[in-house]
């Protein structure tokens, strides 16, 4: 019988991966890596990826590069893989525009950050989340609430009020809270699908109502959090929290610097030329990349 039975549906199942997007020597999007990273995570065990996401580097990527990264991924994969395209936007319109155009594109969902630098109140946020969700109603939406990095944070209560709209199905907790899923589950009930967005945090975050996660490990460990998940859906608590514990030298050195930073490192070191972040971003620096080999290596012996 499964440990929480009871608890949300998975509209996008319980592994999401949020694919890093791949560049050449000359700094240009890599399509057919891209194409082949996306296979390889599929493969290794994720139900669904995420492009154009932060860990994408949405922020300098053109809505050109991103509408066909969306394309190539989606017919790479195929259509029993659930793909979600970043959209969101600190300009209501153009966040708008980039979820229909996700739609046209062939997403099965759509990630929608919180506006970033603005800083909008509560009531702007409510509008905001409200009119791309009626813009695009036949898309699902995964609301996502990251106020390390926009300056604001989606309250609970203002997501409850989002509710009314058919579309708003799932919401990424990346606010560093297990905390903000139990008010999310308060406020909501149980047919929004918490997701965690954080690699750390993804056991307690279960352990609180959570349905899965939109992960970066993912790219290097998917197997070992897909057994940790399984392990606690099925029951077995003490093997997924030894798994837990297992994992967290990759989450840390993962998120040692801004991702996705180590993450690039990551794959390049197991074999995947991704190239460096795009500008601002930087390339893991020596020392860094060094103390991840040795994780890594020490990984591929469990």
């Amino acid at each position: 019988m499964s440990f929480l039975m009871d608890f949300s549906p998975q509209p996008f199942g319980r592994l999401l991966t949020a694919m890093v997007t791949p560049f050449n020597k000359e700094g240009l999007v890599d399509f057919p890596l891209a194409c082949k990273l996306a296979r390889y995570l599929v493969k290794e065990g994720s139900d669904g990826l995420v492009v154009c996401g932060t860990t994408g580097e949405s922020p300098t990527l053109t809505w050109q590069e991103q509408h066909q990264l969306l394309k190539e991924v989606r017919s790479a994969v195929g259509s029993n893989v659930q793909i979600l395209a970043g959209t969101g936007s600190n300009s209501t319109a153009e966040a708008i525009e980039a979820t229909r155009e996700a739609a046209r594109c062939g997403a099965d969902g759509a990630l929608v950050v919180v506006p970033y630098y603005n800083k909008p109140p509560q009531d702007g946020l409510e509008r905001h989340f409200r009119s791309v969700a009626e813009a695009a109603p036949d898309l699902p939406l995964m609301l996502y609430n990251i106020p390390g990095r926009t300056g604001c944070s989606l309250a609970p209560e203002t997501v409850a009020r989002l509710m009314n709209c058919p579309n708003v199905v799932s919401f990424k907790a990346a606010s560093g809270s297990t905390d903000e899923v139990t008010q999310l589950r308060m406020h909501c009930g149980s047919r929004l699908a918490v997701y965690s967005g954080d690699d750390g945090l993804l056991l307690p975050m279960l352990s609180v109502g959570a349905v899965g996660v939109v992960s970066v490990a993912s790219h290097v460990a998917c197997r070992q959090i897909k057994s940790m998940i399984t392990a606690y859906l099925d029951g077995e608590v003490f093997q997924a929290l030894a798994q837990h514990e297992e994992l967290q030298p990759l989450i840390k050195a993962l998120f040692s610097t801004t991702n996705p930073i180590p993450v690039k490192a990551a794959l390049e070191l197991n074999g995947w030329p991704v190239g460096p972040p795009r500008s601002p971003l930087i390339p893991l620096n020596d020392e860094m990349r060094n103390s991840l080999l040795i994780i890594l290596n020490a990984l591929r012996q469990t």
